[in-house]
């Protein structure tokens, strides 16, 4: 069964039309690829879909980690495409929403994740320190070029890493990169918004989330919120001011900043990617345009665009 992804910036509407899709789409349901949704109790600062507004619809990979857990994209990759899979096996459709450019890619592209070896990771970096990155940048030159091209000689912990995954697999670190090559048949579906507008939602969504308890929401997980999750926008901003670093207005004008400036990332990310249809958030036949698009990938009549140029970029216009 084709994956249907909805992608794109924060504050376009993804939860709501994968809702609306899953519905069209019936037998649907829905797989998560928001990092920070993955946390218990971290509901309203990630725009959680509350459990009695999902309309009856599964919902997959939310609420799998304790906020002190560190979340780890391979273990992600390996759930998730369980998931999937389960999902196939009901007859359903996969609806893949959310706004994680690598946990998207970690669950529809050909990636791997290679292990570790606390032993070899020692060893190299014991060797960075007495001989100096720039002697193991010179040795993965010669293991791998391409690497070494892309990693500077500078870059000590990208270089270990390189040298640990060429020890550890036989291969060459390049070789265990991403890939823009679907695992399962799938089509991305981009939500794209004009900048004017995305800022205004944002500023939006903000206030509705400190109206909803923002606040006392990160005031009671603050304790238990480990390295990464204490790292998202809305709950580092709000422990800022727990700490009394910062007042609430400035908090939340920060929150709104840090926001807007991750919509931006986002739109980078995701639209470097020439594999995503992208669709205007604010067009009234918005879902009639996406069953369109799902019905011609599902026949096979989609039209593929083969160059590395996106689809549509209005956010960064």
């Amino acid at each position: 069964m084709l994956i249907v992804a909805v992608v794109g910036p924060t504050a376009t509407g993804k939860s709501d039309l994968a809702l609306d899709l899953a519905q069209a789409l019936a037998p649907a349901e829905i797989v998560n690829a928001d990092a920070y949704q993955l946390y218990r109790g971290m509901d309203v600062g990630t725009a959680k879909v509350p459990v009695d507004e999902r309309r009856g619809i599964a919902h997959h990979q939310l609420d799998v980690l304790d906020p002190a857990a560190d979340a780890s994209v391979a273990d992600y990759q390996a759930a998730a495409r369980a998931d999937l899979d389960a999902i196939a096996a009901r007859g359903a459709r996969p609806v893949v929403v959310g706004g994680s450019g690598l946990y998207v890619r970690a669950l529809l592209d050909e990636m791997n994740f290679p292990g570790t070896d606390p032993a070899v990771r020692s060893r190299l970096e014991e060797r960075a320190e007495r001989e100096g990155t720039r002697a193991l940048h010179t040795e993965l030159s010669r293991l791998d070029p391409a690497a070494a091209i892309s990693i500077g000689p500078a870059n000590t912990r990208r270089i270990v890493r390189a040298l640990e995954v060429i020890e550890i697999t036989g291969e060459p670190f390049t070789a265990n990169l991403p890939r823009q090559e679907y695992v399962r048949p799938a089509v991305q579906i981009g939500l794209d918004c004009d900048r004017e507008t995305l800022d205004a939602r944002v500023a939006g969504r903000v206030e509705r989330m400190w109206d909803h308890g923002l606040l006392d929401e990160v005031r009671a997980l603050a304790p238990s919120l480990g390295r990464t999750a204490e790292r998202a926008v809305g709950y580092a901003e709000v422990l800022a001011h727990l700490r009394g670093e910062i007042t609430t207005d400035q908090a939340r004008e920060q929150i709104t900043a840090n926001t807007r400036r991750l919509a931006r990332k986002q739109m980078g990310w995701f639209g470097r990617d020439p594999r995503v249809h992208w669709l205007d958030a604010q067009s009234p036949t918005l879902l009639a345009d996406v069953l369109e698009v799902v019905r011609a990938a599902d026949d096979g009549t989609l039209d593929a665009r083969t160059d590395d140029r996106p689809t549509r970029r209005s956010l960064g216009s």
